[in-house]
């Protein structure tokens, strides 16, 4: 039996359970043990990527400086009592690593890959863009071509819309997008978001959480930037979509393109594979009140054609798996590959 009274606050257990047991006690008991795994937890996730920060980062013998860290934390948990005094003691040292890494800043003048070695700036006047150093490589192989940076100008009134493009290399999760402005008998203007590697250095999905790359917008020919995946690149597979939209806000669209570029021109960015990749880059250049509303597919943008055909921004002539499957044009590619109509061709025209 259970009773309790006004003038005892306690619980009473009569019968076999004799005893009394104070009011909230099971409660504190394990809003304690909720608060300790809750500090354990945040304090595992600040140690790993503490460790990731200084693996990735460190200037030198960055591989020997991060597994100090582990080891060092492993001492204060032998050494220490209580562990809360060693948890500070960690937690500590974790901080530390992030006062040092946010000092990190990102640079214009390291040894750049070729491929990336020039970044593009486009001066507007009028109705003019005028776009210095587009991209227009002769491609012989991924890695054998000659490079070639152009000047071209483009008048925005004969913009007349906007294609987009899906590159996959393996995941059908994982995608990488790539705008393509049509101005009529200006050609082609397409807008690559990603990283600026330096020589030797590959993309790494982890290393990209940290400050390991630096954020670059190649402005291009789909001659250069499509056909190096449909025709070069071994693995890659490209889909064609026509986005629905206006002329005005192609036009948004163009110069929000030029805002970035620009700035990136003028001041380097860090690119991050979640907060400034090569999808949330886009959406990134708009101010807030003007984007899109958040969508886990944003992140796993391999099925991000699919969620602009639920809302509409893809032209829709067939269900979405017929229309995605029209929407391959490597075969097409590779009859076209030094066509000079490489962009009619690609689009079954």
């Amino acid at each position: 039996m259970i009773e309790k009274s006004e003038a005892n606050p306690h619980v009473q257990v009569s019968g076999p359970l004799k005893g009394t047991v104070p009011s909230g006690h099971f409660m504190r008991r394990w809003a304690r043990r909720f608060g300790y795994a809750a500090g354990w937890l945040c304090l595992a996730l600040a140690l790993l990527w503490a460790f990731g920060a200084l693996w990735f980062d460190f200037p030198v013998l960055r591989k020997v400086v991060a597994l100090l860290l582990p080891a060092g934390a492993a001492a204060a948990f032998y050494l220490i009592r209580p562990w809360v005094k060693a948890m500070a003691v960690v937690a500590g040292a974790c901080a530390l690593v992030l006062a040092w890494w946010l000092t990190l800043q990102p640079r214009q003048d390291r040894d750049w890959r070729a491929d990336a070695a020039r970044t593009a700036s486009i001066t507007l006047n009028g109705e003019n863009a005028a776009i210095h150093n587009l991209r227009n490589f002769n491609y012989r192989s991924e890695t054998d071509y000659t490079p070639v940076y152009e000047d071209r100008n483009v008048d925005l009134r004969k913009l007349r819309g906007v294609d987009l493009f899906i590159c996959y290399w393996g995941s059908p999760y994982m995608a990488h997008p790539i705008l393509s402005f049509d101005f009529g008998d200006d050609g082609h203007v397409c807008f690559s978001i990603e990283t600026r590697p330096e020589k030797g250095e590959s993309y790494s999905a982890l290393g990209g959480l940290y400050r390991q790359f630096e954020l670059m917008v190649i402005v291009a020919d789909e001659s250069d930037v499509i056909r190096l995946r449909t025709n070069f690149r071994q693995g890659e597979d490209v889909y064609h979509y026509r986005l629905k939209t206006t002329p005005e806000l192609a036009r948004a669209s163009f110069l929000e393109y030029v805002a970035t570029v620009n700035g990136l021109d003028r001041k380097p960015r860090w690119y991050n594979a979640v907060t400034n990749n090569c999808t949330t880059a886009i959406r990134n250049q708009r101010t807030s009140s003007e984007r899109a509303p958040w969508d886990w597919r944003m992140l796993v943008n391999g099925l991000g054609d699919e969620w602009l055909y639920e809302r509409g921004a893809i032209e829709r002539p067939l269900p979405f798996p017929e229309l995605k499957r029209a929407a391959h044009i490597n075969p097409r590619a590779r009859l076209s590959n030094d066509a000079l109509d490489f962009s009619a061709r690609i689009r079954g025209r």
